[in-house]
């Protein structure tokens, strides 16, 4: 499920959806990858890629698959709660506005 879903965002997030290359690192469960979103467009590696992503995500698959496949859009709670854990919402905002999930 998790392998398909980040397959989905290399495919939907294409060149010109961005202005600028930012790094997501993510931790899904024991999933570990990166994503590079550039104007070139999108690309997913596994693993950690880079020593300093501009993104970091932590979370569970059940809750990006909710974020990604059903709309869910978590608010402050489900940060507090530890749902999901980032240093940095917006970009993440931004990566789901360039794959047309926004």
């Amino acid at each position: 499920m998790i392998d398909a879903l980040f397959s989905d965002m290399e495919r939907l997030c294409g060149a010109g959806k961005v202005d600028k290359e930012t790094s997501f690192y993510f931790s899904v469960d024991e999933v570990k990858k990166t994503v590079f979103l550039s104007p070139e467009g999108c690309r997913v590696v596994d693993g950690k890629a880079t020593e300093t992503a501009d993104c970091v995500c932590k979370t569970s698959a059940a809750f990006l698959d909710r974020i990604w496949n059903q709309g869910y859009r978590p608010g402050v709670k489900d940060f507090l709660a530890g749902e999901i854990k980032s240093n940095n919402p917006a970009a993440l905002q931004t990566l789901l506005a360039a794959c047309g999930k926004a």
